[in-house]
């Protein structure tokens, strides 16, 4: 017998598991029809918002989609282990699944997805699991579909975090080359202080209005061969156009990240938002609860996605064109004493597009930007770039330098990691002399020749950023917002020349210059046998002899260099 699930219901320590989201596990009584952990007793739960949801009145529409020849055989397997399940007759009523949301929309645009969401109309995703795991534990089963040991995966349990938007317990699997989740049909209520709902069983019907697009609240019904429209989604779909199945200030309210997961898609299918739905999204008291109700870390999820997709500009458009930066672009750990002015952002970011479009050898962007990661960072500096209207923080004498807002922003309001902190650390503590190099480069200053300065300066602003060319893109940012026109000949023009001085040189790369000196070669050279404080300004001579002159091999001139300067090093 060819036995496929050897570790299908391996445990979460199995290193094959997918993922892993800390929760509380949804356990019940019994584990076919009742979902008792899902829905609070009646004691613990919190008054629900006096609100009457409305929901446009849609009859079902249907359409008929073609599958793969893989998506065909994923489906005769899911119906086949319905069909086990129902000959079992454990449950009152039959096994219905459907594929949902996401996939059922990119589908029908055409759009190649591996992500299938299938919903389970009386029991959980797990039960279904393990009675799939009994169905192909059958070898005239695993014959019947051809089913070979790689076409079925690990089986994972992802428990309820609604902390990380996950409300529900969701069983995964790979099958088939599809990662193919199984939750089952539910409904939602929720209470005004929370986005986090109470889950109950549900009908195809009530599943869909939960979601928070009609888009999204799409059904492929696996038994009748035909997607199921309960809201009015394909019309939407064809109009180009995102709408929420609920009355949409309800639908805010209830679960503010839904704003941004609107953004995020208007943004990735180029649709426009219907006008009642944004005005919603606008909404004061929307954006209240988003401050209330939403985590930072959804925040931040959502933002990446939308920065790291095919139109970023468009995300931050919308951003901004519905007044969310002070609710997004924000430190939400402290009442800030001052926020930035956003009249001229859309400079900033259509700044950012125009240099990306504009991408060719030599180019700003091709100079600045070069990797994916650099591109994400890039926009997220685009999206701070306001908060160098206000005056960075001043520290106490003697007192370490407190961080710029745009870092707090950063790390608090958005929570990028550390490593994106440094660079927008960098970007605006080295802005004005950045900018003060370019000025003097422009006007051909007699300092701007002598490499070692100007090399010297750019390793010291790669060292506290590590990525001393995206400080640059900020302070062309910073230059844009402040002149406030849409014309960025002038500066673009400016900042290249900035680029070429600096090619011609030979100084774009002068933080990665390896130094022919190392401290125990100087301390040798000295005859010194204990290094101290005088090192790193010693070494930094000799780099300085080594920019000076890039073509020497012999390191003696360095040698001298530093004993000429041994008093003023103060080497003992």
């Amino acid at each position: 017998m060819l036995n496929l699930w050897p570790v299908l219901l391996g445990t979460l320590s199995t290193r094959q598991i997918l993922r892993v989201t800390v929760g509380v596990t949804a356990t019940a009584s019994n584990k076919y029809s009742t979902w008792s952990s899902m829905k609070r007793k009646s004691a613990q739960a919190e008054p629900s918002i006096p609100s009457t949801p409305k929901r446009r009145k849609i009859q079902m529409a249907t359409r008929k989609i073609s599958l793969t020849a893989q998506e065909q055989r994923l489906r005769d397997l899911l119906l086949d282990v319905a069909r086990f399940i129902d000959e079992a007759k454990q449950l009152q009523e039959k096994i219905e699944l459907r594929w949902a949301g996401g996939w059922v929309r990119d589908k029908l645009l055409g759009i190649p997805s591996d992500d299938i969401d299938t919903a389970i109309n009386s029991m959980t995703g797990l039960a279904f699991c393990e009675e799939m795991k009994k169905y192909v534990d059958n070898p005239k089963n695993i014959e019947k579909h051809s089913l070979e040991k790689h076409d079925l995966g690990n089986l994972h349990t992802i428990q309820a975090n609604p902390e990380k938007s996950k409300h529900l317990e969701t069983t995964t699997i790979r099958i088939l080359g599809f990662d193919v989740d199984f939750v089952n049909l539910r409904k939602e209520t929720y209470t005004q202080d929370s986005r986090n709902p109470q889950m109950e069983f549900g009908t195809a019907v009530e599943d869909a209005v939960r979601r928070d697009a009609t888009i999204n609240a799409l059904f492929y019904n696996l038994h009748s061969d035909q997607v199921e429209d309960f809201c009015g989604g394909l019309a939407d779909l064809e109009a180009k156009t995102i709408k929420t199945p609920l009355e949409p200030l309800t639908t805010f309210t209830d679960d503010p990240l839904r704003v941004l997961r609107l953004i995020r898609f208007a943004s990735r299918l180029q649709f426009k938002i219907d006008p009642v739905t944004e005005a919603s999204m606008s909404n004061p008291a929307v954006n209240d609860a988003l401050k209330i109700k939403i985590s930072r870390e959804r925040v931040g999820v959502e933002l990446e996605k939308m920065l790291k997709g095919k139109h970023p500009r468009e995300a931050l458009h919308l951003i901004d064109r519905l007044g969310l930066y002070s609710v997004i672009f924000t430190d939400p750990t402290k009442d800030a004493a001052s926020s930035p002015a956003v009249e001229n952002w859309k400079l900033v970011y259509d700044c950012l597009e125009t240099l990306q479009g504009n991408k060719t050898p030599g180019s700003i962007y091709d100079t600045l930007v070069r990797s994916e990661d650099a591109q994400f960072v890039a926009w997220i500096l685009a999206a701070v770039t306001p908060w160098s209207s206000v005056p960075l923080p001043e520290a106490k004498p003697g007192a370490k330098l407190l961080l710029p807002y745009a870092t707090l922003v950063g790390r608090e309001g958005i929570k990028v990691n550390n490593k994106i902190s440094d660079i927008i650390t960098a970007a605006f503590r080295n802005l004005d002399e950045i900018t003060a190099l370019r000025n003097a480069i422009q006007k051909k200053e007699p300092y701007v020749s002598e490499r070692d300065t100007l090399g010297m300066m750019i390793r010291r602003w790669d060292w506290q950023g590590k990525n001393w060319r995206l400080e640059v893109l900020l302070a062309i940012f910073v230059e844009v917002l402040n002149k406030a026109q849409a014309d960025y000949t002038e500066i673009f023009a400016s900042w290249q020349t900035f680029i070429d001085h600096l090619e011609g040189m030979g100084l774009m790369n002068a933080p990665s210059i390896p130094p022919k000196v190392n401290g125990v070669q100087l301390m040798k050279a000295l005859e010194i046998k204990k290094a101290g404080a005088w090192m790193k300004p010693a070494l930094d001579v000799c780099m300085e002899w080594q920019l000076r002159n890039p073509d020497l091999e012999d390191t003696d001139g360095a040698i001298e260099e530093v004993k000429k300067r041994k008093e003023e090093l103060k080497i003992p």
